[in-house]
């Protein structure tokens, strides 16, 4: 199996180089309209933003910041297939102006948006980022009717274009059970709470790295298996350091990368050339989770009816029993920000002897071909 992903440096409101109907998933975490870091790049897009937030004209500034973004989300009905998801991470901002404390929820206007375009508006996730810092609280302190509760969860938005995806052939039904995910990942990945640390927020400097906004690998991974298959094509209309493609390339789907800013290009591409031990470590944390699931399930409710047939130990449903993982064997760059991975074949990885299975016992043998190494 191959994949291919691609880095487009262009502006994400006129996405020329992407035809329509192409797209079977979007996951992506644009800039949030006011919070400080992305004022210059919202000013720089709309010169009245920059001029409504020197006046404290904050409603003003804000609805101006969406109408940049509504553009690109527009562009999304275009090139989205029918069926397909998109997945829009996205955080309120807290702002003071002209002394007024207040909120802006972004969540809303965004959702509202997508409504208006055609998109059916699903439950949403509550990603609640944990934060280990004592002074938690804004405003007044330990003293009453002064004090405001501190923003500690982002938003996952989700959105379908169209009626749900069909599988009619043969084909498409296999590949969709050769898609699944385990029993106990769908428990954890379906909830409407998501409780995992974020990535570092930048800081507004001018270093590509800092300037990024982005959402830690998990998120993307989890989001992507939920609402793709294999070789489906996943979008990232604002792709800043390139996670989304990391999860596409870790879940054996195809990438395309939309960024304004061409800086980043050299970042991106060092990611990428250097994912596999990451990309393949996240898929043997999924088999290691799932045999320790299946250990305690088996000593507590006695043993699994199913067995996976690609790695030999048991699985809760029927669903799971043609699970494939894609282990990722190279990743090169074909032409420039173009790059094509190559993945382990089916028989390579196989009946994994559950009392042998531990990551202190896996490594990576990083010669010319990266591979993987499963020894006692």
């Amino acid at each position: 199996m191959q994949t291919e992903h691609s880095l487009i440096f262009e502006d994400s409101r006129k996405m020329k180089s992407i035809k329509d109907s192409s797209i079977d998933l979007v996951v992506t975490s644009p800039p949030y309209p006011m919070i400080e870091m992305w004022d210059r790049q919202f000013a720089a897009m709309n010169p009245d933003i920059g001029l409504h937030l020197n006046k404290g004209e904050c409603g003003l500034a804000f609805e101006a910041m969406h109408e940049v973004l509504d553009q690109t989300w527009q562009e999304l009905y275009r090139v989205m297939k029918n069926g397909a998801f998109a997945c829009i991470n996205i955080g309120d901002a807290t702002r003071t102006i002209d002394g007024r404390f207040q909120l802006f929820a972004n969540h809303s206007r965004v959702q509202s948006k997508f409504s208006e375009l055609g998109f059916d508006v699903l439950p949403l996730i509550l990603w609640r980022k944990q934060t280990n810092a004592p002074n938690k609280f804004m405003g007044s302190g330990m003293l009453p009717a002064g004090a405001y509760v501190t923003l500690e969860h982002e938003y996952i938005l989700i959105f379908r274009k169209g009626p749900k995806r069909e599988f009619k052939t043969a084909e498409e039904k296999h590949k969709r059970l050769l898609s699944s995910y385990f029993w106990e990942e769908r428990n954890a990945w379906f909830s409407d709470l998501w409780d995992f640390k974020g990535a570092r927020q930048g800081t507004g400097s001018l270093e590509p790295r800092e300037r990024s906004g982005a959402f830690p690998l998990e998120l993307p991974l989890r989001l992507v298996n939920m609402y793709s298959l294999l070789v489906d094509t996943v979008l990232d209309p604002f792709a800043g350091t390139g996670t989304t493609t990391l999860a596409a390339l870790a879940a054996g789907r195809n990438s395309l990368g939309i960024e304004i800013d061409p800086a980043f290009a050299g970042p991106v591409k060092d990611r990428i050339m250097h994912s596999i031990p990451q990309v393949n470590m996240y898929n043997l944390e999924r088999i290691k989770k799932q045999i320790d699931f299946v250990h305690h399930y088996s000593e507590e409710r006695g043993e699994l009816k199913h067995t996976n047939n690609y790695f030999g130990f048991p699985v809760m449903t029927g669903q799971e029993k043609e699970l494939k993982l894609a282990f990722v064997q190279s990743v090169k760059e074909v032409k420039e920000n173009f790059f094509r991975a190559t993945y382990f074949s089916d028989g390579y990885i196989q009946n994994i002897d559950p009392e042998q299975m531990d990551l202190g016992y896996l490594t990576y043998d990083q010669g010319v071909q990266s591979r993987l190494i499963f020894y006692d």
